[in-house]
This record gives C-alpha cells, sequence and structure tokens, in this order.
C-alpha cells in the first residue's frame, strides 16, 4: 500500500507515467523513495581563503529587535549544537543580516560584502560547453540531477576559519563548515561534487556542469542503473536532491541552454522567444523601441537600413501610422535574423562577457553577449518578463535590482566562475549594492550577487536602447580557452610531460589522468593542469601579476587551477626578478648595517643640530615653521619661529646664535634645499664651521633635533588647541621648560652644563634659589669634572643604543662601485603614495666609509641625477 500510495505522489509530482516498461518504472519510484543522504563518507576538498591584503575587515554588529535577536541565538544555537560553527575571538567580523522567506520564516546570513572584496577568486576550471553537449550525442535516454547547495557539508580550513567570523549582538562566532555569502563558497562546493564524483564521470556514467548533473544512456535498463549508482554515491556522501527539479529516463531534456533529443542537440527556443514574441508595434512609439533594440546589432545584419526602411519611415512626423504589409515583413524578417546566425553567437568559457539589462514598470529584459570571434559582441541569449503587481509597486532602483538579479538566475550557468560586465542605465545601482543597510528584500538581492564576479558599467538609457525595448514590451514566458590550446601544444612537446604519461599507462597511476586531451593531475579534490616545463614561469608570472602577491599568496593563486613541481622555488625566482617589486617591496629581513654614533667633542657649543619644523598654522605674524637648534653636548635648544624654510631665515636665525655664543665647530643637518644651498655652504666656509649633511632618508643621522621635534608637535597642539595660529605664545616658555628639564643620557639639565648653574623660574623660586646655591659652591670646582661625567653619561647611552640597533641588523652587503641598485624614495607627498617604495636603477659612483655610497642615475625614470644613500636603503637591480 505504501508504494503504491508513493508511486501515485511520485508520478504526480516528477511525472514517472512516460517511463513505459512497469519494471523500470516501479524501479525508479523505489530508487527516489528510498533516497537518504546518509553522509557516510568525505572528501579531502576543504575551502581554503586567501586574502589580497593583510588588513583585518571588521564590523560592529547591527542593532537587532528584540524577536529578530531571539531568531538569530536560536539560529545560532542549532548551528552550535550541529559543529556548523563555533565560538570567535577573530579580529576579522562581519555583520549578519535576517533575511524572510517566502514562507515568512527568518532565515540568518552574512553580510560578506567586503570580505569578498578582498578575496582572490577560486576559479573553478569548468568545461566547455561544447565539449560537454557532444558527449550527449550517442545517447537516446537522459536523465538530470539537481543538487541543493549543501556548503554545510564542505569543512573550511583550519588556518582559515578566523576569515568567516561574524558579530551578533550577544557574541562572535566563526564557521567550521563553509558559509553562504562568500564569493567563493559555490566553486568550492563544485569542487566537492566533482571530487564525489570523479570515477563516475571518468567511466562517462555522469556528466558534470557546476551543479548540474546529466546521465545519458542508450537505453532506460541502461539508464536506471546508472541512476543507481549516482544514488548510491551520492547518498554516501549526504548529497541533497531538489526531486521536483529533476528528470527521469527522458528522451528529450534542456541542458546548459540546448534541448537535447534523440542523440541531437541545438539551441532552446527559450534563448530567442523574447525577440520572437514581441508583440506587433501599434504605435510610433512601440517602433522606436523596436529599432532600439534591432538597431543595436544592425552591424551584424547586412544591408539592415533597407530592410527595416518601411519601419523606420513610420517614426517621421510627416509619415501617418500605417502597419501593413511591408511594415509587418519587415518586422518579422528583423525578428529572424536577430534570433540566428551570425547574430547570435554560442556561449564560450574565458570570452568578454557582457550582461546588459533594463527595467520599467511594465517589465524587466536582459540581453547576455560575448565576444566572437570577429571580436565583436554578440547576443547569447534574450530574456524579457513581465512586472507581477507586486514588482508593479517596485521603486525604479528596486526594479532595476530585479532585472540583474532574475537575468543572473536566468544565465547562470554562462556566469558563473566567469567575470563579466553588468551594463546598466541605472547610476544608483553600485550605490545601492554599496550601502551599509539595507532593506530585507534588497539585502537579499545583494547577497544572490556576491556569488558572481561581476563589475557595473553605467551606461545612459541613449545607449540602452536594445534592452530598454524588452523591458517595455516584455513576453509572458521567457532566457581561458587560448591559454588551454597552448598548453595542450606545449604538453605535446615537453619530455617531463610525455615522461608522466608513459607512467601512467606502466603504473596505472590515478593522480595523473587525461581529459580533453589535456593531463591532469589530481590533488585534494582539484583537477589540476600539469604545465610543461616552457610554460611555469609565464604561469607564475600571470597569477603574481594578479595583484603582485607575496610568495605564499602567489603559490596558493597557481594551485587553484595548475600543478608545478618545486613550486615554490620558482615562485621565489619569479618574485625576486619582478621590476615592480624590486621597485615597491620593502626590504625584509635584519637591516644592513650597524650604527655609526658620530663622535661627541666633551665641551659645549662645539657641535649644532639644525633642522626645520613645519608647516604650523599661519600666525598673525605669518610664521609657519620652527628653527631648531641643539647643542650636541649639553642639549641645550634654541627654538626661532620663522615664516618659511629659506636659508635667508635659516641664516639669519644662526647670525642672532653667533652674537651671544659665537660660532660653533660644526652644524648638522639634513638635505633640505636650505641647507644644500650655495649661500649656507658659502657662510660655513667664512665661518670656518664644518658642514656634515646626514645621508637621504636616515633621519636618525640627525637624531638629537629630530627627539626634539616629536616632543614639540604634541605639546604644541595641546597648549594651543583652543586657537592652533596661537602656538607662537608657548615657543619661548616651552624652550625655558626643555632646558631646564632633566635629561637622561647627560643625567643634567641643558642649562646647568651649558651655564654651570640651575635655571632660576618663577614656579618654586625658593627651593631653586637653594638649589642654585648649592650647585654654585660645588660648580666652580668641579664644572671640569661634571663635563667628563657627562661625557662618559652620552657615551654609555651611544654604546647602549648601538647594542638594541645593531641586534636587529646584519652586516651590509658590500656594494661595488659600477653595481646597478635601485634606492628607497624617502619622500611621500601629495600624489606620491601609490608611487614604487624604490627608484632605480642607480650605478655605484663612489663607495665611502660607513656604509654610504654616491649614486648616479640610469636611464629615464624618477629620482635625482645624483644622490646619495646608504646600504639599509638600497638593495640590488637584478631584473629578469
Amino acid at each position: 500500500m505504501h508504494t503504491q500510495v508513493y508511486e501515485a505522489r511520485i508520478e504526480d509530482e516528477i511525472e514517472v507515467k512516460h517511463v513505459t516498461n512497469p519494471r523500470i518504472r516501479k524501479e525508479l519510484s523505489e530508487l527516489i523513495n528510498n533516497y537518504i543522504p546518509k553522509k557516510t563518507e568525505t572528501t579531502n576538498v576543504s575551502m581554503r581563503i586567501i586574502l589580497k591584503d593583510d588588513v583585518p575587515v571588521y564590523q560592529p554588529a547591527r542593532r537587532l529587535s528584540f524577536p529578530e535577536n531571539q531568531a538569530v541565538n536560536k539560529q545560532i544555537d542549532e548551528w552550535l549544537d550541529q559543529g556548523i560553527v563555533r565560538q570567535s575571538s577573530s579580529e576579522y567580523a562581519s555583520p549578519i543580516v535576517l533575511v524572510k522567506k517566502k514562507d515568512g520564516i527568518a532565515r540568518l546570513c552574512v553580510d560578506y560584502r567586503k570580505l569578498n572584496r578582498k578575496l582572490v577568486k577560486d576559479r573553478f576550471p569548468l568545461q566547455l560547453i561544447e565539449d560537454v553537449l557532444d558527449k550527449l550525442q550517442d545517447a537516446k535516454v537522459y536523465s538530470t540531477l539537481d543538487l541543493k547547495n549543501g556548503f554545510f557539508h564542505v569543512e573550511v580550513n583550519e588556518d582559515c576559519k578566523h576569515f568567516t567570523s561574524f558579530v551578533v549582538p550577544d557574541g562572535q562566532f566563526e564557521f567550521n563548515k563553509v558559509p553562504f555569502g562568500l564569493s567563493t563558497s559555490p566553486s568550492v562546493f563544485q569542487r566537492y561534487v566533482y571530487s564525489i564524483f570523479r570515477e563516475l564521470m571518468r567511466k562517462g556514467i555522469v556528466i558534470i556542469y557546476m551543479d548540474d548533473l546529466i546521465i545519458p544512456a542508450k537505453d532506460e535498463d541502461e539508464g536506471i542503473e546508472k541512476l543507481k549508482k549516482v544514488f548510491e554515491v551520492a547518498s554516501k556522501y549526504g548529497l541533497e536532491i531538489k526531486f521536483k527539479k529533476c528528470q527521469f529516463l527522458r528522451r528529450r531534456v534542456e541542458f546548459l541552454g540546448h534541448v537535447v533529443e534523440n542523440g541531437t542537440v541545438r539551441p532552446s527556443v527559450a534563448k530567442t522567444i523574447a525577440v520572437k514574441k514581441f508583440p506587433v508595434p501599434t504605435t510610433v512609439k512601440q517602433v522606436q523601441s523596436f529599432l532600439g533594440l534591432t538597431g543595436y546589432f544592425r552591424k551584424f545584419i547586412p544591408a539592415y537600413s533597407k530592410i527595416a526602411k518601411s519601419l523606420s519611415d513610420l517614426i517621421r512626423s510627416d509619415n501617418p501610422f500605417v502597419f501593413e504589409q511591408p511594415q509587418i515583413e519587415a518586422f518579422e524578417k528583423l525578428k529572424k535574423l536577430l534570433t540566428e546566425s551570425p547574430v547570435l553567437s554560442i556561449f564560450q568559457q574565458g570570452k568578454t562577457t557582457e550582461l546588459h539589462t533594463d527595467a520599467s514598470q511594465q517589465g524587466y529584459g536582459a540581453v547576455l553577449l560575448q565576444e566572437a570571434e570577429d571580436g565583436k559582441l554578440h547576443p547569447v541569449q534574450y530574456m524579457s518578463k513581465k512586472t507581477t503587481s507586486a514588482e508593479e509597486k517596485y521603486s525604479s532602483y528596486e526594479l532595476e535590482v530585479l532585472a540583474v538579479v532574475n537575468a543572473l538566475r536566468k544565465f547562470r550557468t554562462y556566469l558563473m566562475g566567469n567575470h563579466f560586465k553588468i551594463i546598466t542605465d541605472c547610476s544608483a545601482f553600485q550605490r545601492t549594492m554599496d550601502k551599509k543597510d539595507l532593506v530585507t528584500r534588497i539585502a537579499r538581492w545583494a547577497l544572490l550577487l556576491e556569488e558572481f564576479d561581476y563589475e557595473i558599467v553605467h551606461r545612459s538609457g541613449q545607449r540602452m536602447q536594445h534592452v530598454d525595448a524588452l523591458s517595455r514590451y516584455p513576453v509572458a514566458i521567457i532566457t581561458s580557452d587560448t591559454l588551454t590550446a597552448r598548453l595542450k601544444r606545449a604538453q605535446q612537446e615537453d619530455e617531463y610531460t610525455q615522461s608522466l604519461r608513459s607512467m601512467i599507462g606502466s603504473n596505472n597511476d590515478s593522480n595523473f589522468f587525461y581529459k580533453n586531451e589535456i593531463l591532469y593531475k589530481y590533488v585534494d579534490g582539484r583537477e589540476l593542469i600539469v604545465v610543461p616545463r616552457d610554460m611555469q614561469t609565464e604561469i607564475i608570472k600571470s597569477a603574481h601579476e594578479k595583484g603582485h602577491f607575496s610568495a605564499a599568496k602567489t603559490e596558493g593563486v597557481v594551485k587553484q587551477e595548475f600543478f608545478i613541481p618545486n613550486l615554490s622555488k620558482q615562485v621565489q625566482n619569479v618574485i625576486v626578478n619582478c621590476v615592480p617589486c624590486i621597485l615597491t617591496n620593502k626590504k625584509s629581513g635584519k637591516k644592513d648595517g650597524f650604527l655609526n654614533p658620530i663622535p661627541k667633542e666633551d665641551v659645549p657649543l662645539s657641535t649644532y643640530h639644525v633642522d626645520f619644523i613645519g608647516p604650523l598654522p599661519s600666525t598673525n605674524k605669518k610664521y609657519q615653521h620652527i628653527l631648531t637648534i641643539v647643542d650636541a653636548f649639553t642639549k641645550f635648544t634654541w627654538l626661532y619661529p620663522v615664516k618659511s624654510t629659506s636659508v635667508e631665515d635659516a641664516l639669519d636665525k644662526l647670525k642672532v646664535q653667533q652674537k651671544t655664543f659665537g660660532n660653533p665647530k660644526r652644524i648638522i643637518t639634513d638635505r633640505g634645499s636650505a641647507f644644500t644651498s650655495k649661500a649656507f655652504g658659502d657662510y660655513c666656509t667664512n665661518e670656518n664651521i664644518q658642514h656634515f649633511q646626514i645621508t637621504t632618508g636616515i633621519p636618525r643621522g640627525n637624531g638629537q633635533v629630530e627627539r626634539i621635534h616629536r616632543t614639540l608637535i604634541p605639546v604644541l597642539t595641546k597648549l594651543s588647541i583652543a586657537d592652533s595660529t596661537k602656538w607662537f605664545k608657548f615657543v619661548d616658555p616651552l624652550q625655558r621648560i626643555l632646558n631646564s628639564t632633566f635629561s637622561r643620557s647627560t643625567k643634567w639639565s641643558p642649562f646647568e652644563l651649558l651655564i654651570g648653574v640651575t635655571m632660576r623660574n618663577k614656579e618654586d623660586l625658593h627651593l631653586r634659589d637653594l638649589l642654585m646655591e648649592e650647585m654654585m659652591e660645588e660648580l666652580q670646582e668641579q664644572r671640569d669634572e661634571l663635563r667628563q661625567d657627562a661625557k662618559k653619561n652620552i657615551q654609555k647611552i651611544q654604546a647602549e643604543n648601538k647594542r638594541t640597533y645593531d641586534r636587529k641588523c646584519r652586516n651590509a652587503p658590500s656594494y661595488q662601485r659600477g653595481d646597478l641598485v635601485v634606492i628607497q624614495r624617502t619622500q611621500f607627498g601629495t600624489g606620491l603614495k601609490l608611487r614604487p617604495r624604490f627608484l632605480g636603477p642607480y650605478r655605484i659612483v663612489k663607495v665611502k666609509p660607513r656604509n654610504i655610497y654616491d649614486l648616479e642615475k640610469v636611464g629615464n625614470h624618477d629620482g635625482p641625477k645624483l644622490t646619495n644613500s646608504s646600504a639599509n636603503l638600497m638593495k640590488f637591480y637584478s631584473p629578469g
């Protein structure tokens, strides 16, 4: 009784009445009735997540109402019990969105849109549609299976689980199983399905394209036996089947946009019904819309103007609207031409693809176009659909999103796994997709779009008349090969791949196999193309140059599609010889060269460290900078507000300094324009002052003044927070405080070492006087001893600093005169943040002590003609 009832239900819902043999019909009913996804076996396929950079994506939890929060907690509790998620403390976190299903139940989805922008796409190598269809031509009976997206069957790699983290008001969690919403989830599930049916595919029992399965057979007997094998494997791995969408033992089925019947394959009527059913125009406006559709493809229709003349004449204002035999003939002929070759093209993997969509209150339309052999975009399939009464109430941008979503569903077989452009005349579409908070309907659609690899291009409505016509006059019901060829040829000429072919025959090694005359290796659930030696560097370069990734990420990208022995070593060789990486990447490992402290005198006012700081907010007197002078021995500091960083301002303040303290023996500066000028050099020469300029990009060479500046800026900022243009009035008090404060390196205040007494300030005057009297009594006798003690303290601190610095360094490379090098860019002003980190090549023209080199520019590129640099800011220029 149970079998009879179920058989009646099967016949009603899944339609098995067409199976003429009663025995086979009964076996089919029992096979479906007894199917249980047991999940007794698993595969070694897991999801690996590779990001384009290491900057975490973190978004706070979104607010939920009390009932929504209860629903979320209930769902998470179920997932925790099933081992689908676990608690997380990851630095990554994506928010959730609650999406209501048709039955009104809310489903928890993670909004991974920001994370998806960082994901390196998992390119699953799909077969050519033509090759798949060719395999069906010897069969007479067909069965098709539709699998549910059982992402939760597939594990996430342990090292990648923290990327999947999501936050809710009551906590943070991460997925153990592959989640919905990640752009790579569909391709991972496809790989999982392929690994499950791999043996059956090799035997020709089942053919798979994405998650669509077809089982070809010569007759019903063979068909039922193949179905049993497929069901057995599917049950072992726990696959769920959408039986209502399946077809069993049919002599005619639709598969991949084609009708397969009695060993023949032809395009489905659904591809062109949107054009064939276009309503006969009854107004001038409708004629204009139809001509907009046909005119877009006029370049593929010989004598288009002549054919369309009778229709074009109707839109002229001086002609009456008469739609009679000449117009009807032109109308029908243009529809026929649009739905056959050479206008209509067959879809091919890897070709440039565009999806054009448009929507109106009456309906929405789409055209899938692809670049053909002539280099032009040809239509592959049309879609047109009337809006429902509920959809008619949608806003314009909701209708535009609806058009895109339905087109993606319609053309999913073609678009999944391929990069394509969505062309729309709705400028708000991209902004809508980027919004943080979306209404539930749009949020559901936005998450569906995450499965696809697309870019959005806005195009004016005037250039979208071909899809505008399909949206305004809808019908009721409507839908990298070159590289592979080169690999195939190269494998045939390569000794390495030929030796593998002989190994397959002798050892029956199942890891290597041939498919479509191309050698593959099966590794961790992936069918990887074996790359011949001559193309290995090219493939690695291609993967690396997608984003000039690190070695690990480049290796991960290559391993998604290709098998190359000793891959890590070859990736390193490619990156070492990559010119953009040489110019852009930071030097890794310990720094080159050890610290070389500047020898110190044991008397004050012998060595000055000089530099500008600014620009600062302009004051009433137009001051925007401070010239800082620091005495190297005592650390005494002079702060001079100036209007610019010109040599005139610098010399003016040095001459003010000279009136009281005379000249130092030497001045140490950076290579700013004021200090490299002829006027500054002449001043130092005339005053018998040695002028030392620090090496470009080594601010530690003028570290005394750099340390003062690190203190100066935040203190001035806090003091002038009420009015930043008033910083000038705080400079003198700040200078007094700096010079009366204890110094770590000398163990004395700068003022005491220079003058010999404690600075008298208005604060704590009595205490200051007592200390000053005590100091004065001892200072006259102990001044020389005090200064020697200060020198020892300075040297001690220098030695300590040198040990600390040298622990992080290594011996500098021994560059020679004539070597080609690149040097680190030391200035990143406006517009330079994205420029390469290194400049070059430069040729070494002189080797100096302390790892310093004089350089001259080679070729035409950014950077000074002559410069100098240190080993720590250089690396060899060695392009491949």
